[in-house]
């Protein structure tokens, strides 16, 4: 599968969330349970950023892609992160989504979904 728009897109959210303000923390975080696409900060939150790029012409939106399961894994991930780097632990977790849509063989970035606080930590936070 090829994975460049997706890449792509994550690096635009990143540039977008760092133009607001926002401190890069970390990308593509790994644990067992999945990956975080994009760990960022300000004073007050520490975000958690899931991406998803589907093109224009696609059936579903890329938000539609960030089902209960996904949620769940992202959850589980950020709670690993936070206990490996404790000195990030006062500020409050939150979960964004991303979702960018792109357009023709290009893969032009044509827009950007972006959803602050798109969902909780199902109480475990």
């Amino acid at each position: 599968m090829d994975n460049r728009s997706g890449k792509a897109g994550e690096r635009h959210v990143l540039q977008m969330l760092q133009n607001r303000g926002y401190t890069f923390v970390a990308a593509n975080y790994r644990s067992r349970f999945g990956e975080i696409d994009i760990i960022v900060k300000d004073e007050k939150y520490i975000v958690f950023v899931e991406v998803k790029t589907r093109d224009a012409d696609s059936l579903s939106g890329p938000l539609e892609a960030v089902t209960a399961a996904k949620r769940k894994k992202l959850v589980q991930t950020a709670l690993l992160f936070l206990q490996e780097h404790t000195q990030l632990q006062t500020l409050q977790p939150r979960f964004d989504a991303a979702g960018v849509i792109t357009t023709g063989k290009e893969k032009i970035i044509k827009e950007i979904q972006y959803i602050t606080d798109a969902f909780d930590g199902g109480g475990l936070f």
